[in-house]
């Protein structure tokens, strides 16, 4: 039974796999990133909330096509941890004189933006920290009527991970930023937001790239 049920899985799969065909290799403008970063009240999706999100998705080389930033008030502000507002300088007040969205409305701005960007290619899920931020994106989706996975492909891409694969063993930011020339990102709680991040994200991503694009001694 255990055999069964393994195989069946595999074969479902697999189907759902040879759905999302052709893979990048073989149709690389039909394919995208989708980078992104999340501001948020703290480290529990299931507790804290989203307080903004940025951005950028540009082709597999790292053009870029189309950018998204949007604050979110959050239903439940007094969840939000000091060492939170240290980073992202949320306060109530701030976010109102920002403009700050409701949640309903800031997922149906990304959502139809997401769905301008996706007309003729699909997206990877990109980010530096991506299990964190994809949480955080299925959590604010899933409590206003849809999910990450009717939205991306299975797969993400976390840059640490590609650093890794790229000879660079670090996994604090600005040692990764500066293993590839380029300055940490901004610590100004005033300045820091979920599209300053993805800016970050898609100039390493460019910077990763270009060092393995680059011709290298004998």
């Amino acid at each position: 039974m255990r055999l069964f049920i393994s195989l069946a899985l595999l074969l479902l799969w697999t189907a759902n796999a040879s759905a999302q065909a052709p893979w990048p290799a073989s149709q690389p403008e039909g394919w995208g990133l989708a980078i992104v970063d999340v501001e948020t009240t703290g480290l529990d999706p299931l507790h804290h909330e989203m307080i903004d999100i940025g951005a950028i998705y540009t082709t597999l080389d790292g053009e870029e096509i189309g950018r998204f930033f949007v604050r979110i008030m959050p239903d439940h502000p007094e969840r939000a941890g000091e060492i939170a507002r240290s980073i992202n300088g949320f306060s109530e007040e701030r976010w109102t004189a920002l403009g700050a969205l409701s949640p309903q409305d800031a997922v149906e701005a990304f959502l139809a933006f997401h769905e301008s960007m996706s007309r003729d290619r699909r997206y990877v899920f990109t980010a530096y920290n991506a299990p964190f931020d994809r949480a955080f994106v299925d959590a604010l989706l899933k409590a206003h009527g849809s999910s990450f996975d009717a939205h991306y492909t299975y797969f993400s891409l976390d840059l640490p991970s590609m650093a890794f694969g790229a000879g660079v063993p670090n996994l604090v930011n600005g040692e990764v930023a500066a293993a590839f020339g380029l300055p940490p990102e901004t610590d100004d709680p005033l300045e820091h937001t979920g599209l300053s991040g993805a800016e970050w994200n898609l100039a390493l991503y460019r910077a990763m790239i270009a060092a393995q694009s680059a011709p290298h001694a004998d």
